[in-house]
């Protein structure tokens, strides 16, 4: 395993490293799907300026991120495309799957019918897992051209891939760190809050039930750790500043959506055209869709929790309000987790042709109405639109084959009447 993960590893930096060179970085560091005014590396340089002058970079409308950030690189400033590297080309995500192998085939094992056995997949088959993660994820083109544009995505993504590691290692403390950190970058992962707690107390034998002491001494045991640890990174960040000027300029801009520039999400079309005395209400119904999906989520899924987190990270990266590639790649890395349900999937071949189409039409339809003027908005928005259904569709049908296998591993792969006949599962 170590040897292919280190080519893959070697053939990663290397792209990264003769992209940074070419004359395309540039070109890639000003594409709206790569990055959005919260994570342009043109925007945190500005605020390098401004910080380097003495004046707040908060105090116009150009920086968007968080003190800690500017600050980190205000010391790295010249080591940048390293510390892009190091944080798009880590290998933590196959560490968790690494983890996650044994104690899944473990589990699952135990409690099958005799027809089922053949849903199972071997120790043989999950070790090259995190190998295939490595290279989803390191090798997708969406990881490299986040990384040559400097986005910081990157460093939230690493964030959140060290709240995973943190939560599947059974470390809370540490979980409760990273997942403070996360929210701190962006508000939406505060909904990872829900599966983290979910899968500390299925390890130590909790039962999520109310009326038992030991669930709630936990859940106020968490939450303590995450609210000090957020309390603490704002304080800092107000000691580092100075000034409370960052909590509007980052939490306000993120919740409001002021910024209007053409990204891959579904906000900024529909608020250009919409009159301005609907424009709360909409903005509530729109921002409240990455949180609302966490509570039936997190009931259907509570025996699941490692699943419920690719979910809520799908979601947050499809409606948070300024999207980019970088997030997706995120999530599409832990894909190669969910191979065994390849076989009950409906439309992936359909939604990977979209996927594919889309990602090829965004810069043209970009070029034809920015520069040759023969297109509109509509027709960057129409592809923006399909980009996101197909992305819709992609995690509700593994959402269906990860039911679909559930209840195969319950009641047997082969359903019959009760006459003998052969029956039809029908999930609704």
């Amino acid at each position: 395993m170590a040897a292919p993960l280190t080519v893959v590893l070697i053939v990663a930096v290397t792209v990264r490293a003769c992209l940074f060179r070419s004359s395309l970085a540039d070109l890639i560091a000003e594409r709206v799907e790569v990055v959005s005014p919260l994570n342009a590396w043109k925007r945190v340089v500005e605020g390098l300026a401004l910080l380097d002058l003495g004046v707040s970079p908060y105090s116009g409308d150009v920086f968007h991120e968080t003190p800690l950030i500017i600050y980190l690189f205000h010391f790295l400033v010249d080591y940048a495309e390293i510390t892009f590297m190091v944080s798009r080309t880590s290998i933590k995500t196959p560490f968790i799957v690494d983890t996650l192998r044994q104690q899944k085939f473990a589990l699952e094992a135990e409690r099958l019918p005799l027809d089922s056995l053949e849903l199972i997949r071997s120790p043989r088959q999950m070790y090259y897992i995190p190998l295939k993660v490595a290279m989803v994820y390191l090798l997708n083109p969406f990881t490299v051209l986040s990384c040559v544009a400097k986005s910081t995505c990157g460093l939230n993504n690493a964030i959140v891939a060290l709240f995973i590691l943190s939560t599947i290692k059974k470390n809370a403390l540490l979980s409760a760190i990273f997942l403070a950190l996360s929210t701190y970058q962006s508000i939406y992962p505060v909904t990872l809050c829900a599966p983290a707690v979910l899968y500390l107390l299925q390890r130590q034998y909790i039962p999520v039930n109310v009326r038992w002491a030991s669930f709630w001494w936990f859940l106020l045991q968490y939450a303590f750790m995450y609210l000090g640890s957020l309390f603490v990174i704002i304080c800092l960040s107000f000691f580092l500043l100075g000034s409370w000027d960052y909590l509007p300029s980052v939490y306000g801009f993120i919740l409001s959506v002021p910024d209007l520039t053409p990204n891959i999400g579904l906000f900024w079309y529909f608020f250009a055209e919409m009159f301005e005395h609907f424009r709360l209400f909409f903005l509530c119904v729109f921002q409240i869709n990455v949180f609302f999906y966490t509570i039936p989520l997190s009931i259907k899924l509570k025996e699941h929790p490692v699943f419920l987190i690719f979910m809520q990270l799908a979601v947050i990266s499809i409606f948070k309000s300024y999207p980019t590639v970088g997030d997706i790649a995120l999530y599409m890395s832990f894909l190669p987790v969910w191979s065994h349900l390849h076989r009950f999937l409906r439309n992936i071949f359909l939604v990977s042709c979209v996927l594919l189409a889309c990602s090829a039409l965004f810069p043209v339809l970009w070029h034809l109405w920015i520069y040759s003027g023969s297109a509109n908005s509509n027709f960057y928005y129409a592809i923006t639109l399909l980009f996101n259904v197909a992305q819709i569709l992609l995690v509700s049908d593994y959402f269906y084959a990860f039911l679909r296998r559930e209840h195969h591993l319950t009641y047997g792969l082969y359903l019959k009447r009760k006459d003998g006949s052969e029956a039809t599962l029908v999930l609704k």
